[in-house]
């Protein structure tokens, strides 16, 4: 077991009004208000996000309280697909390893044939969901958005689409010279269940103008989510952090979030996405200027003061394996995360960012990831309804969709031999 777990198992263990004693007098009175039901301002957001090592066990300890209060012990994943249908862009966000020219050898686009073949394969194994989101690509119809959601729906009317960015919507309103609100409306008419709250990033206009030209300003993001909830489709909301930000733009965005849902109700979820350095040309471009991703303390701070900030409001925490792996994702679990995300069978966003963690991670080796923390696994549908409980018994043991190579992202369950005794 590394360093780090072995610290984190001691402190799991910490009571939290040992904690809160030992913890600075002002992040104490923050948390103790906090636990007391106040909510906690932007002010002391940045305050709980810049937490030095003294501080930050009483700031997980009381995360994983407020876990325990919304959620039980039950921890979520759904079983999706993510279909990439177009990889050509060319908006040049400055941190995305993703985008092709149209010339580029591994350019690739999709037909709607393509992509329905794609949900098939995910409906024949459990899948509920397909997650489908694409590059800006310049010769694209604004009506290929409502082709593709109306391809799937005819051949697959159960499957959930979860579809299509607020930056897509933008361009796509943009192409087809209809409001936001009217063509999200078409969208909804045609099938598409809700929408992924990526394209968010840091919602600050300096933050923005350094990651993508401030080409979808954080001012249009907010439109298009808050008019995504009006019509009825629900959100997940993101930030991407460890770049060119800090401690103060973090609870800026998520006291941003925090008034959204208190206006809409429509976000479901929380995803945190830490920045992945390796094949991004924002770092490889400005080595002295940007960050190679969030630290340690940070990643747990992130979804540690998230949940603190947005308890009562959104109250489903979702860590990022792709970005993190298998092990810290884990850990997570103990600093106020509730769900794992999904199976994802296809995920080529992170990896060609230079993520490491896979593709996909099968129904049951989220499970056992789930069981080695001490919690309950529940399969849940894209909105957060409760489909199985596996307290008893495990998921159908499907090989990966995709070849994997290298390290088997569940290697460090080894470390749990109780884990596998059970299966």
């Amino acid at each position: 077991m590394n360093s780090f777990s072995s610290g984190f198992e001691v402190q799991q263990n910490l009571d939290l009004q040992s904690a809160l004693a030992f913890a600075s007098p002002t992040v104490r009175t923050i948390l103790e208000r906090a636990l007391a039901g106040e909510e906690v301002s932007e002010a002391d957001g940045t305050i709980l996000f810049s937490a030095t090592e003294r501080d930050q066990q009483a700031i997980y300890l009381t995360a994983d309280l407020f876990r325990q209060k919304a959620n039980g012990d039950k921890v979520g994943f759904v079983v999706n697909r993510n279909i990439n249908f177009t990889n050509i862009c060319y908006m040049g966000c400055r941190f995305c390893g993703f985008a092709k020219r149209s010339e580029d050898h591994d350019a690739e686009w999709l037909e709607p044939e393509q992509i329905v073949e794609r949900a098939k394969i995910a409906w024949e194994r459990g899948g509920s969901e397909v997650c489908i989101q694409g590059g800006l690509h310049p010769k694209m119809s604004g009506t290929y958005y409502r082709e593709i959601v109306l391809a799937i729906k005819a051949a697959l009317p159960d499957m959930h689409i979860h579809a299509f960015s607020p930056f897509e919507i933008w361009y796509g309103a943009a192409k087809t010279q209809m409001s936001y609100r009217d063509f999200l409306a078409d969208l909804k008419d045609c099938g598409l269940g809700s929408m992924p709250g990526t394209a968010a990033e840091i919602l600050d206009t300096e933050v923005r103008r350094k990651l993508t030209k401030n080409k979808l300003s954080a001012e249009k993001w907010v439109e298009i989510i808050r008019t995504a909830h009006e019509v009825g489709i629900p959100t997940t909301a993101t930030i991407m952090y460890g770049h060119v930000d800090g401690p103060q733009h973090w609870a800026a965005h998520i006291r941003l979030l925090r008034d959204i849902q208190k206006e809409t109700g429509g976000f479901t979820e929380l995803v945190p996405l830490s920045f992945v350095h390796s094949e991004s040309p924002l770092y490889a471009n400005n080595p002295d200027e940007v960050r190679p991703g969030p630290t340690v303390s940070e990643v747990n701070l992130m979804h540690a003061v998230s949940r603190i900030m947005l308890h009562g409001w959104i109250d489903n925490i979702q860590v990022s394996w792709t970005k993190l792996g298998a092990d810290r994702a884990r850990e997570m679990l103990a600093m106020g995360v509730n769900d794992l995300g999904g199976t994802l069978m296809n995920e080529s966003i992170s990896r060609s960012a230079g993520a490491k963690n896979g593709q996909e991670i099968t129904a049951k080796e989220l499970v056992q990831i789930i069981r080695s923390a001490g919690r309950i696994p529940v399969r849940r549908n894209t909105v957060y309804d409760e489909i199985e409980s596996f307290a008893d018994h495990d998921p159908e043991d499907l090989s990966p969709l995709v070849e994997r190579d290298g390290q088997d992202p569940l290697d460090f369950l080894k470390m749990f031999p109780e884990v596998e005794a059970a299966q």
